[in-house]
């Protein structure tokens, strides 16, 4: 009987179930979006039973669409929004709150506090920035502002778990409590050196040991789901977080292969193999996957805005009228103009850090038109990429040979070549964008034999697109002089105590 393997990915706004085929052709596809609540100023939350709703009916949704049954189905991948907090009841099942999301900053203050004197133990431990993005000061708000929470807490009445968790828990009606080392790693709890939640950690943020998930590898059986759900057990078996899930899809497997996800902000993961790499350059440090008892590590840099830039010019500027009109609109003109854009529309991530810098023109003359500003918004995006590259290059004392790409903002013809000519080597677009959701069906299916190993899985990957740099070497060190001009100008712009915008 021919069988498929199942990825479950739960997102920020949507969750979504595909079926893949051997061949990691997408057989159905299912998708729901889920409320988005903002009860303060700078708070994010989910209603985690919502997203569990959502997720289980996609899941029945694909199989119906696809006309298989659960046994038809080999195995279950998870990949999911990273950082986001579930507390639950252990007896009732029933959240204790809504979920913190990655976003939501209330815990913003409190991590300026900490940085005085925890930064450095913090990262060479979990190779993150302090940063409310982060659960453990999520985990920590919750038990002391809840009522009763950190009573039950203490006396081993709650489970904690980010999405991976708290999906599992709900497919397998309460018998399985396990996270993965590449969400572990994002808790600001777990060791990445000694692969365990560190007792330090949990002391410094008041957090019993007790309500925290055992830690299992990325690929392996965690358990069945529930006949409640399904009229067959499915087993569960691979997880990963979204962006080292997308790491693996895109099959990012040898040590200095580099993805970038271009979604509303800029993903980027360099694979730098079985040593964790200690970044000077504000760069995050994180586990990639563990499978077979070896650990990956990746280094992780964050563009705050990359398709929000187009998005920007779509809603705010209406420039044009869809995302997809901007190449239309670029094409209108033969270069940029002189014009410039530093997308710092949330201020600038890595390597400059300024969340008081904000989003500028430079270079508009009387000859500027709105083509030149689009070319200079596509420009902008691939400008930053740049800069967070280099870095990882430094940090890791390699230098990258191409990147593959996936994500929205990927079908921008001119963003890719663009990229391309800045770098002056390949970007390689795959046939298959879904490339977070393959990664997680491919961890499954390797647990259950459905593949049987990673190298048949490289015999999948296939290009769409191969972009090779055509500007003038001499042309591109201009355009990256005049962009490290135009970023130097951009920093600062706010005043530190102008809370007006």
């Amino acid at each position: 009987m021919k069988k498929y393997i199942m990825a479950l990915d739960q997102g920020t706004t949507s969750s979504r179930a595909i079926i893949f085929d051997k061949e990691g052709k997408i057989i159905a596809n299912a998708q729901k979006t889920f409320t988005q609540y903002f009860p303060h100023l700078g708070w994010v939350e989910h209603d985690a039973k919502e997203i569990w709703s959502s997720q289980i009916s996609t899941l029945t949704e694909a199989l119906a669409k696809s006309n298989l049954n659960a046994t038809d189905i080999a195995a279950i991948g998870i990949t999911n929004q990273r950082e986001t907090t579930i507390i639950w009841d252990k007896t009732t099942g029933e959240p204790i709150a809504k979920a913190i999301v990655w976003q939501d900053r209330r815990t913003a203050d409190y991590c300026e506090n900490l940085k005085k004197d925890y930064s450095k133990i913090i990262y060479s431990k979990t190779g993150l920035i302090i940063d409310a993005y982060f659960s453990a000061t999520k985990i920590k708000w919750l038990l002391d502002n809840i009522p009763n929470a950190r009573k039950k807490a203490n006396n081993g009445e709650l489970c904690f778990g980010t999405v991976d968790t708290w999906i599992i828990y709900n497919l397998t009606r309460g018998k399985v409590h396990i996270t993965d080392p590449s969400n572990a790693s994002r808790t600001m709890l777990y060791n990445i050196h000694t692969l365990d939640w560190d007792d330090e950690l949990l002391e410094l943020f008041d957090i019993p040991l007790s309500i925290l998930p055992r830690v299992k590898s990325s690929s392996e059986i965690y358990g069945y789901t529930a006949t409640r759900w399904v009229d067959n057990e499915i087993a569960i078996a691979g997880i990963a977080g979204d962006q080292q899930a997308a790491l693996f899809g895109q099959m990012c497997i040898d040590k200095g292969m580099i993805k970038n996800t271009y979604g509303t902000g800029c993903f980027l993961l360099m694979n730098t193999g079985e040593k964790p790499v200690e970044s000077k350059n504000n760069l995050l440090t994180t586990i990639a996957w563990q499978i077979d008892g070896k650990t990956t590590y990746a280094l992780e840099g964050g563009v705050f805005v990359g398709g929000a830039a187009i998005q920007w010019l779509r809603d705010g500027a209406k420039m044009i009228r869809t995302s997809s009109d901007i190449d239309a609109l670029a094409a209108k003109v033969e270069d940029n103009g002189g014009v410039y854009f530093v997308p710092a529309l949330t201020g600038l991530g890595a390597p400059y850090w300024d969340q008081y810098a904000r989003g500028t023109f430079f270079g508009i003359s009387r000859g500027t038109t709105d083509g030149h500003m689009a070319r200079a918004v596509l420009e902008g995006i691939a400008f930053q990429v740049y800069d967070i590259v280099k870095e990882m290059e430094a940090d890791a004392n390699s230098v990258c040979q191409e990147i593959r790409v996936d994500g929205g903002a990927s079908q921008s013809q001119y963003l890719m070549q663009i990229q391309s000519d800045i770098f002056n080597f390949n970007i390689v677009r795959p046939k298959i964008i879904e490339t977070t959701a393959l990664g997680a069906a491919y961890l499954a299916g390797l647990a259950v034999g459905y593949f049987k190993s990673i190298d048949e899985i490289k015999s999948q990957w296939h290009i769409d697109t191969l972009f090779s740099p055509k500007l003038d070497k001499k042309q591109v060190n201009k355009m990256l002089y005049y962009w490290q001009k135009a970023v130097k100008s951009s920093l600062h712009w706010l005043e530190q105590d102008d809370k007006g915008f």
